[in-house]
């Protein structure tokens, strides 16, 4: 859902001509215009808010990039060092860059740039950066202690780097990048136009225009791929992606990425603060038939939080999460519960009954939420469904009114996962991750974790926080992850990013 004012709200930026660069193929469409889809809306223009969808469609940049294992590769720092007590890192910024407005992008800019992102989001608001400055022209980070993943926070959105001209009295007027591609028009909550920079100094994008749209139907976003009214189309529904597969239009790349659907609990409420009790609602879920029926993908079935595709997450030897409705019925017995009126659990004079969230953006995700009502309801527990706006999730989150979220989390926002368990599952918990849960030690863990550079160390931290996560179940997961993109057959040398940072359209060109 959208907010009906925004529907109608029109931001118009600057629309300069285009620079004469070198023409692709003639086998281009004649207008030479590469069209995304997805689900996702573009909530406006600070980068805390919507940098995701700006950062994918390399129209704002970050200092560094990831390649498709994780590993840091340059944005606007072309090389960076670090020191030997691993608290000061500098960052040489790439020669020649600008911003879409023609100003030089300097270390000072980035400075205040990831100075105003520090203030903006709670990413980068909670590493332990002591301070930030320009020393010698590049950029300089200092760290109160040693950060190993540093650089793959660097990369996350929220980062993004916007012009000067871009802010207005600490809010973001316009979004003035420095990627090969500049806005030239947004219509929020849905749509994006824009074209070649002349401004850049990297090779000319052989596509000269491109444009964002959220779609909110996944049988709308099929049938754009499949009628050829989209270059690439996401986030595509399991029951499209075979039906797509015999298109002569489209080629379907289909990977496993870090993402898992998981339940997200309110462990501050009397139903979910026993271990027991979310025990009980791990053994109920079918999630093997959750996985064949509905997602079509039978290996997806999550036995554990992290997918086998998170090798140096993912512990082979932790028991898997099985169904056993009986067990989940014994468990709930020894918290008190007891049949009462219509089947559902008593205890106390209350029954149990929650309101699980969860949004259509990912199309398959009502459908999951209602098997799990039918399977929750076999061992007496009443779970109404109430399908909402994503962000409601956060919002309920934020003022305590949540109960319970269905929703698929990615791990890899923040290159390195590390990123994402501290901000899901640190002391206060996180919008995406835990509510109402705490663990001093896997605090201890993560902290550890951050600090260390020795491989050894490294493996045995990151096994002992996945265990702890699956022995605790603040989170509830539900399936892995299979990414299926649709990609037109017009199009060429386009690769699909498993990390989802970038859709990569300044590499590709048009098919003779």
């Amino acid at each position: 859902m959208m907010a009906p004012s925004l529907h109608r709200r029109s931001l118009l930026l600057s629309t300069a001509g285009l620079p004469l660069l070198a023409r692709p193929a003639p086998a281009q469409p004649a207008a030479d215009h590469f069209r995304v889809v997805t689900s996702q809306e573009i909530n406006g223009l600070d980068p805390a808010r919507s940098g995701y969808i700006f950062t994918r469609m390399q129209v704002l940049e970050t200092l560094l990039g990831a390649d498709d294992g994780g590993l840091p590769v340059p944005g606007l720092a072309r090389s960076w060092t670090l020191s030997e007590d691993r608290q000061q890192w500098r960052f040489q910024l790439r020669p020649g860059a600008r911003f879409h407005d023609g100003t030089p992008v300097t270390a000072q800019a980035v400075v205040n740039g990831l100075e105003r992102a520090r203030t903006q989001s709670g990413l980068l608001g909670n590493l332990p950066i002591a301070a930030l400055g320009v020393e010698e022209g590049a950029v300089s980070i200092h760290t109160s202690r040693p950060f190993t993943p540093l650089l793959a926070f660097l990369a996350h959105y929220s980062a993004g780097i916007l012009a000067p001209s871009a802010l207005e009295g600490g809010s973001v007027r316009a979004m003035i990048g420095s990627g090969p591609y500049k806005v030239t028009r947004v219509l929020l909550p849905q749509r994006m136009e824009a074209e070649r920079s002349e401004h850049w100094s990297g090779p000319a994008p052989a596509i000269a225009r491109v444009s964002y749209l959220a779609a909110g139907r996944g049988e709308t976003r099929a049938a754009m791929a499949e009628s050829g009214q989209a270059e690439l189309v996401g986030q595509l529904a399991p029951e499209t992606v075979e039906r797509l597969r015999r298109s002569p239009r489209v080629t379907i790349d289909t990977r496993a990425i870090p993402r898992t659907r998981l339940i997200k609990l309110n462990c501050n409420l009397p139903l979910f603060r026993d271990l027991d009790a979310r025990r009980a609602l791990s053994l109920a879920l079918d999630r093997k038939g959750m996985a064949t029926a509905l997602l079509r993908s039978p290996a997806s079935m999550a036995t554990q939080l992290f997918p086998p595709a998170m090798a140096e997450w993912h512990v082979p030897a932790l028991p898997p999460l099985t169904r056993d409705r009986a067990e989940a019925r014994r468990l709930l017995a020894g918290l008190g519960w007891q049949p009462g009126a219509e089947g559902v659990l008593v205890r106390d004079g209350q029954p149990f009954s929650f309101t699980l969230r969860t949004f259509s953006d990912r199309p398959e995700l009502p459908g999951l939420a209602t098997a799990m009502q039918a399977q929750l309801r076999e061992i007496g527990i009443d779970m109404k469904v109430a399908v909402v706006n994503s962000g409601e999730i956060p919002a309920g989150h934020k003022d305590g009114t949540l109960e319970a979220a269905l929703m698929a989390r990615n791990f890899s926002l923040v290159p390195d996962p590390l990123g994402t368990m501290m901000q899901d599952y640190g002391p206060q918990g996180g919008d995406w991750g835990a509510m109402g849960w705490s663990s001093a030690e896997l605090n201890t863990v993560l902290e550890k974790l951050g600090a260390t550079a020795d491989p050894a160390e490294r493996a045995a931290l990151r096994g002992r926080a996945s265990t702890i996560l699956h022995q605790e179940l603040p989170v509830l997961p539900v399936s892995w992850f299979d990414l299926a993109t649709a990609v037109s057959k017009q199009v060429k040398g386009l690769t699909v990013d498993p990390l989802e940072l970038s859709y990569r359209i300044a590499g590709a060109a048009w098919a003779r």
